[in-house]
């Protein structure tokens, strides 16, 4: 069940697909641990992110880090709701099962969640733990930027770090954790209120911003949402591109089909595109595109 658990909140704030063969790494890795040892998530995280034999374990860990800090005690519960053990982090982790989560609706840009942004929900403390977030932020390198801040009216702090030099924008755990704690420490100095704080990394459903997101992730699929015209009305259509360039003067992107099964004829029996596929190109105006998100192929 523990392992269950643990799984089930990968899912939710992960990357949202964590595939049954890194399952079958994470769930004994837990369970090496004894009864009477209680090692924590981030442990357990980090010693499956040390053995998972995924050829691409960065894609796989795109996001799944997330620290949660209270000024409560923390508990580890097990299905019957029995306080079992203290976590690993001195009683500053919020238990999985308590903590009030983000909504899940679709996301949108400027949501400050997937969509990234800022979103303050008429907070009055709001403007305050904005601030010291970039202050802290300050001292970290050039290459950490705030994706999404959003805070909840019952005292809740929403922080998605992204990380320019990296791939898929993901900080550290390392460096997560530095910011997560230092944030924290801050924000207890300087506002009265009790606040929880949760920090990450961007997930797999980051919305990337048009055009401003989009050269830097020209080498990676991209799941483009778009009208084939300007009437709202029409239905949206969906594929997998590559970027191929962007026209700043005409506003306009232009797009060209990934190599990827959902691209490929079903009678093709896997075969790759075809010439006339590879050299089609699509040119879409800003204000059609509807989403674009990094295709996460399964």
């Amino acid at each position: 069940m523990r392992a269950y658990r643990i799984y089930s909140c990968l899912q939710h704030r992960g990357v949202r697909r964590i595939c049954s063969s890194s399952y079958s790494i994470l769930f004994p890795r837990i369970h090496e641990y004894g009864p009477s040892s209680k090692p924590g998530l981030y442990a357990i995280l980090g010693a499956f992110k040390a053995t998972c034999i995924s050829p691409e374990p960065t894609s796989c860990f795109a996001s799944i880090t997330a620290f949660r800090h209270l000024h409560a005690t923390s508990a580890v519960y097990n299905h019957d709701g029995v306080d079992e053990a203290s976590d690993e982090s001195n009683g500053e982790v919020e238990p999985i099962d308590s903590w009030e989560e983000e909504d899940e609706a679709e996301p949108e840009v400027g949501d400050g969640g997937d969509g990234g942004g800022v979103v303050l929900n008429s907070c009055p403390w709001g403007e305050k733990a904005l601030s010291i977030a970039q202050d802290v932020l300050r001292e970290f390198s050039e290459e950490m930027e705030l994706y999404a801040f959003k805070t909840s009216p019952r005292g809740y702090i929403y922080v998605r770090l992204d990380k320019l030099s990296n791939e898929y924008g993901c900080p550290g755990m390392d460096e997560i954790e530095a910011f997560s704690r230092q944030y924290k420490k801050m924000l207890d100095e300087e506002i009265p209120d009790d606040l929880a704080l949760e920090v990450s990394s961007p997930g797999a459903d980051r919305l990337l911003r048009v055009p401003d997101d989009l050269l830097r992730f020209k080498d990676m699929a991209m799941l483009v949402n778009y009208l084939e015209d300007s009437d709202t009305r029409t239905p949206e259509k969906e594929a997998v591109y590559l970027l191929d360039s962007i026209e700043t003067e005409s506003k306009c992107c232009v797009w060209k089909l990934a190599d990827v099964r959902e691209n490929r004829d079903p009678a093709a029996k896997g075969r790759p595109l075809s010439r006339k596929q590879r050299d089609c190109r699509l040119k879409l105006p800003y204000h059609v595109i509807k989403r674009v998100k990094l295709y996460i192929g399964y």
